[in-house]
């Protein structure tokens, strides 16, 4: 039954970030259990606002401390990713995401379930994120995380 399967559907919004580092010409991605690649970003929790719910999250997955505001990107909505890698249908997850820049180039994750953060470059992001609505998000954005990179 259709309406019985929605109605346990958690609905829940994250914030998160693109962050480039325009000497390296790289953008910032995290890897959740080991098992799949994203882009930093997370619940918001209490009353955060997505932009500070974004800015923590982005601390606790990569360490990243000084980021600067550039541009809000948009939001999405997909399921959230399940441990096999594959859509966990009982979270549909609302994402909004900025366009950050730092000069720090040192990653080191906070977060024990997010252990890892990479830097690459915005060609190879589509190809290494798990989920295909954050790689078609992010190709869609490309135009504009270029033109950040370069100006």
């Amino acid at each position: 039954n259709d309406a019985k399967e929605r109605s346990r559907i958690l609905d829940t919004r994250s914030a998160g970030g693109i962050v480039i580092n325009k000497k390296f010409g790289k953008v910032v991605m995290v890897s959740q259990r080991g098992n799949s690649w994203s882009l930093p970003k997370g619940h918001l929790e209490g009353n955060e606002s997505d932009m500070e719910a974004a800015v923590r999250e982005i601390q606790e997955e990569t360490g990243l401390k000084n980021i600067s505001f550039v541009e809000r990107l948009g939001e999405y909505t997909r399921y959230k990713i399940g441990k096999d890698g594959r859509d966990d249908k009982s979270e549909r997850k609302t994402l909004v995401f900025f366009l950050f820049e730092t000069e720090e180039l040192h990653l080191c994750p906070e977060d024990e379930k997010n252990p890892v953060a990479s830097w690459m470059y915005p060609k190879d992001v589509p190809n290494k994120l798990t989920h295909s609505s954050d790689a078609i998000f992010f190709a869609n954005n490309i135009d504009k995380i270029q033109n950040a990179l370069t100006t």
